[in-house]
């Protein structure tokens, strides 16, 4: 599989406001030196606690926000500056489906108008053979036809995530980012949605970019997976070795938390110390360090690059 993404020291600051038109002086750290790359047909798992910088970094590769500094490569073509037509094109090929698809849909518009839309906005067909594409389109994600005619409000919220996923697939694009996909749906519901989004990437050979806080979710529908803390990678690794054995402190934290089923296990849970640290002034050395259990001088003096060993990242000291 050839390389698709590449994000090259991506980082990202943003000015915390003490009020309308008033800075603090003081920078909040979504992203911090993120680098990784994705390849064609992979599903790259994203995870990581609230507030880690796991959508910042979405909107980043997306190019809905400028990073403060680093390259973003798609398809080897930088396209961190990139602006008007090419920025269009670029748009195309690399398509949101959101959490709430209550709110990611336009109350005001058909389905047809909704799902047919991109294809008139980049000019590639009128307004009927468009609509005739959104049929089609609907029709794979399993909504009839005969819902063109109809609001959003007249669906559930799992039929409305699968129009956004028929609005995101429209263009045909090289890469999907769903971000927490199936977070506002009931439990039934999530599994239909994730068994559609690994049939649509095996029919279309897809490429996505899956971000959720669930552990169970990403392991069930992940080729890699990335671990995020405070804006920084902890780790990158295979699906089945993360799982199976995590380097990083905060990767380990995390698997503890996942429920078991068997209530006789005497699965070890570990409970994370004190609170995540500001992003507006993040610890020194490694910024896990403030709550790791293995915690030593090194990690809170100097910062721990991301170290590759054998098919994995990780960014420790002293890794398990």
């Amino acid at each position: 599989m050839g390389e698709l993404l590449k994000v090259q020291n991506i980082t990202k600051y943003f000015p915390a406001k003490t009020g309308f038109f008033e800075s603090s002086g003081a920078p909040i750290h979504a992203l911090n030196d993120i680098s990784f790359a994705i390849a064609q047909g992979e599903t790259l798992g994203l995870v990581g606690e609230s507030g880690c910088g796991k959508s910042t970094l979405a909107k980043v590769i997306a190019r809905l926000i400028l990073p403060t500094s680093g390259k973003i490569f798609f398809e080897g073509d930088d396209i961190t500056s990139v602006n008007g037509a090419r920025l269009k094109k670029i748009r195309r090929n690399i398509q949101f489906v959101f959490q709430d698809p209550h709110a990611s849909l336009n109350p005001h518009m058909t389905i047809g108008s909704t799902v047919s839309e991109p294809f008139v906005i980049h000019g590639l067909s009128g307004a009927k053979k468009a609509l005739l594409e959104a049929e089609n389109i609907l029709d794979l994600v399993g909504i009839s036809k005969e819902a063109v005619k109809r609001y959003p409000h007249e669906f559930s919220t799992g039929q409305r995530q699968r129009i956004a996923i028929a609005r995101a697939l429209a263009l045909t694009p090289k890469l999907i980012i769903a971000d927490e996909p199936i977070a506002s749906l009931d439990v039934s519901i999530q599994a239909q949605i994730l068994n559609l989004l690994k049939e649509l990437k095996e029919k279309f050979n897809l490429t996505y970019l899956f971000i959720s806080h669930d552990l169970r979710i990403i392991e069930y529908i992940s080729d890699r997976v990335i671990v995020m803390y405070l804006g920084k990678i902890m780790e990158i690794a295979s699906s089945r070795d993360l799982y199976k054995h995590p380097i990083h402190p905060y990767t380990e934290a995390l698997l503890s938390a996942i429920p078991v089923i068997n209530p006789q296990s005497k699965k070890k849970r570990i409970i994370l110390k004190g609170e995540i640290p500001a992003t507006t002034k993040l610890p020194s050395g490694c910024v896990f360090h403030t709550r790791c259990i293995y915690v030593k001088q090194r990690c809170i003096d100097e910062i721990p690059k991301l170290t590759k060993h054998d098919n994995r990242f990780f960014a420790c000291h002293f890794p398990l």
